[in-house]
């Protein structure tokens, strides 16, 4: 007998006739014998519409309050599910996050779980029953309710998993499983059956969003075996685990990532003293903006050029930043562009394997891609190329890393 943790997300509980069906996938596995415990979401659009409701009071609602509105949102659905599990004869009960006691830090709408006390859970368990915890939420020392931040519904399930130690955690969603890129860019795609925390780490930090990297990074410290599932489709999903199989079938890549909200900026003619790089990275870093990838050049005038990356969002903020510095350092331009996008390859097989960044760069270059940065770890290489070339590019190296599926009969 199995202790497993199920997480159903917004879209999976949308409507009743949804939860209906969640409950029917429960009692199937609650018939196979296994102890349940299910998390989920608030209704789909449900958090949305709270936190309208809170702007229309406030532009700035105060966030503890609003931390005690949106939580709401998940109470109706551990209730919802709750009596719909019970009509079917499965003995259920639902609580919210300070019910279970899931103690976080004070930080309102945004807060990191610390403890999880279990004994209440353990103890329905062995009276049979099925317990439903709201995701998404928990409260501070002082007994006020806290939240999440957005995604924040996976880390509950994985903490509750950790905390239980579960033989796997489940998060169903509308997605079968990881696949190696995006199956609406590359028709080709195929879905991972097995891939490991660091490169579903990566992927998530590079673009793909079946999952939050918050949830993904506890699950890596616990070694939670986490198991991405459709919601309302059959199938063995993908496993994320700690395993590094070395076998003579593991590919050298595991996926593919992209990210179209990408944006550059270069500060030209800087004085090349010592210090420089923090000169101007460090009144960006002040403004709050990240910076992803960054690459100097020294040119034979003592002058260097020095280009990095943020998100297209931070693009108009970062740019105003920049040319501050630039004047106060005496640089002689700063140049910008909106128009680029990060590929990424992905894979732990690239640690015994030579030759990966050079394979990956003859593929964009019989497609007669520019490459404008470069940035390497030891699980994945990532370049930046004009946005228009983005999906050639994937496409290329899809191809060129033998991802794509085989052709079926009569296609």
């Amino acid at each position: 007998m199995a202790l497993i943790v199920q997480k159903f997300g917004g879209t999976s509980v949308g409507t009743v006739e949804r939860i209906e069906q969640v409950a029917e996938k429960v009692k199937k596995f609650r018939e196979g014998g296994d102890d349940i415990v299910v998390v989920v979401s608030a209704m789909s659009g449900e958090t949305n519409r709270l936190i309208d409701l809170a702007k229309q009071i406030s532009d700035t609602p105060v966030p503890r309050e609003l931390d005690v509105m949106v939580s709401t949102g998940e109470q109706v659905t551990i209730a919802l599910l709750s009596m719909a599990l019970i009509k079917r004869g499965v003995p259920a009960v639902s609580y919210t996050g300070n019910q279970v006691r899931i103690l976080t830090d004070s930080a309102h709408n945004k807060a990191r779980i610390l403890q999880i006390d279990d004994q209440k859970i353990r103890a329905d368990l062995k009276a049979g029953r099925v317990v439903v915890v709201a995701g998404f939420q928990g409260v501070d020392e002082h007994g006020n309710i806290t939240t999440l931040g957005r995604g924040g519904s996976d880390t509950t399930g994985v903490a509750l998993a950790a905390a239980l130690k579960a033989d796997e955690c489940q998060i169903y969603t509308d997605v079968d499983g990881v696949y190696t890129t995006d199956p609406r860019v590359v028709p080709q795609a195929q879905r991972l059956d097995k891939i490991t925390f660091e490169e579903m780490l990566e992927m998530a930090s590079l673009g793909s969003k079946v999952l939050q990297i918050r949830s993904v990074e506890f699950a890596g410290k616990y070694n939670v075996p986490l198991r991405v599932l459709h919601s309302f489709q059959e199938g063995p999903g993908t496993l994320i685990t700690l395993d590094e199989e070395e076998s003579m079938e593991q590919p050298i890549i595991s996926g593919i990532a992209f990210n179209r909200d990408e944006a550059k900026l270069t500060i030209r003619g800087v004085p090349d003293t010592p210090g420089v790089a923090f000169k101007i990275l460090g009144p960006i870093s002040a403004a709050n903006i990240e910076v992803d990838m960054i690459v100097q050049n020294v040119s034979h005038d003592n002058t260097t050029d020095f280009t990095f990356t943020v998100h297209r969002n931070d693009y108009q903020n970062a740019l105003r930043v920049l040319e501050q510095t630039a004047s106060e350092i005496g640089a002689r331009e700063v140049v910008g562009d909106t128009n680029i996008a990060k590929v990424s390859i992905v894979g732990v097989g690239m640690r015994s394997h030579a030759g990966v960044a050079s394979r990956m760069f003859e593929a964009l270059a019989k497609e007669s891609i520019n490459i404008q940065m470069i940035s390497t770890s030891e699980i994945k290489v990532s370049v930046v190329i004009e946005e228009k070339y983005l999906e050639l590019a994937v496409r290329a190296l899809h191809t060129a890393f033998e991802l794509d599926a085989p052709a079926r009969q009569g296609e």
